[in-house]
């Protein structure tokens, strides 16, 4: 399937577009990291800014987690390493939850 051939003003609007995506989903891994919002936050959005990053990408930034961590993680749970969260079933979201929710 060919991609549809965009004028300069479409191509310059969708470039802006995009940017600001990059952009707002920057800020919500540098506030989830700085622990400025949690993760159940972030889960519970349902725009395509959050749900379009790899479940990988958004657990990295967690305190205590790095790549090797979250691959471990993401093996336990049975989550594949390219879903993306849009793509997690109502269960997974649970159980990862429950892993980073701290006890009361």
């Amino acid at each position: 399937m060919a991609l549809p051939a965009l004028t300069a003003e479409a191509r310059a609007e969708a470039l802006k577009k995009a940017a600001a995506v990059r952009r707002e989903r920057g800020e919500i891994l540098a506030q989830l990291k700085d622990g400025k919002v949690s993760l159940k936050e972030v889960l519970e959005r349902e725009d395509t800014v959050v749900g379009k990053v790899c479940v990988r990408r958004l657990l990295e930034p967690m305190p205590g987690i790095g790549k090797v961590r979250d691959a471990q993680l993401l093996d336990e749970l049975e989550i594949p390493g390219s879903r993306r969260v849009q793509g997690l079933g109502a269960r997974q979201k649970e159980r990862l939850l429950e892993l980073f929710t701290p006890a009361a």
